[in-house]
């Protein structure tokens, strides 16, 4: 149980958690720990069946032990979970994934690599374990014929329908997003389309929806990220906790330029969709960490 004078004073959690970035988080902490024996992440799971209460943990968790615990969550469930590794693997920098990896050990004394692929089998194996595995170059760099040379090969490999090639999945698991940000535009250029509505193809296929986030993640993250906040508001998706789970992990990252491309899209404001899809603390522990909120 949180100590009584926190209690379930929701109020207090907000306005503590809430407006704190991630080393005030964790001097909060370590002083809860101190002051009352107990670690407050502990604390905090003990009341944790709320969307309130599950907001409230992911943020005050690291960010290397957040991605490490929802992707553990994610290897431990059915496929449609597949996509929270993909996002996890494809939206981090290459040391933010490591950090996560080494967060991972340190929670579960095991490799997030031998549970995903203990938990995938076949194609989605293949790919989720290679994401997973990568360490991308970061630099700015690009090398244009490879990049010519590699936008044919997809294209050969999709047009073929050749899905789970492994030249396929080897070019998006371990190239740099520089790279394959100019292999894809030269798709663009060279082949009259988008690489993901060619990968359209049938959209009932569930590889076929990861490869396409898996592209997204990789170029154009906050696009991804508006869409699966817009899924979770429209209560289409079936990603329960997406909300949740953008909010707590890009606030100190991206989310405004996320919140930006929502109203782009939907021509509503991030908040005001919030406040008209939620209630009650999860609302305001959301608009808090957003900074749309009156403190």
């Amino acid at each position: 149980m949180l100590h009584h004078s926190w209690g379930t004073n929701e109020g207090l959690i907000i306005s503590i958690l809430g407006h704190r970035n991630a080393d005030q988080r964790k001097v909060i902490r370590e002083t809860y720990s101190q002051t009352y024996g107990e670690d407050l992440l502990k604390a905090l799971e003990k009341e944790l069946t709320s969307d309130f209460e599950r907001l409230v943990h992911l943020w005050t968790l690291e960010s290397a032990e957040r991605d490490a615990f929802l992707a553990n969550e994610a290897t431990k469930k059915w496929t449609s979970s597949n996509q929270v590794l993909v996002e996890i693997a494809s939206t981090r920098s290459s040391d933010q994934l490591f950090s996560a990896k080494k967060a991972y050990h340190a929670l579960y004394k095991k490799s997030l690599e031998e549970d995903v692929a203990h938990h995938t089998t076949g194609d989605f194996r293949k790919l989720l374990l290679l994401l997973v595995s990568s360490y991308r170059y970061e630099g700015d760099e690009v090398n244009l014929t490879l990049a010519k040379a590699e936008a044919k090969i997809l294209h050969e490999k999709i047009s073929n329908k050749a899905y789970n090639d492994d030249d396929l999945i080897r070019i998006l698991a371990t190239r740099s997003k520089a790279q394959i940000n100019a292999t894809l535009n030269h798709y663009k250029d060279a082949f009259g389309q988008d690489i993901n509505k060619d990968l359209k193809a049938d959209p009932k296929d569930e590889f076929l929806a990861l490869l396409r986030s898996t592209v997204k993640c990789l170029i154009r993250p906050e696009k991804y990220f508006a869409k699966i906040i817009r899924l979770a508001i429209n209560k289409r998706g079936t990603d329960e906790g997406a909300l949740t789970r953008v909010v707590a992990t890009r606030a100190e990252i991206d989310l405004k330029i996320i919140a930006d491309e929502y109203q782009r899209r939907n021509s509503v404001p991030l908040d005001q969709a919030i406040v008209k899809d939620t209630t009650g603390d999860y609302e305001k522990m959301l608009l808090a960490i957003l900074g749309h909120d009156d403190a």
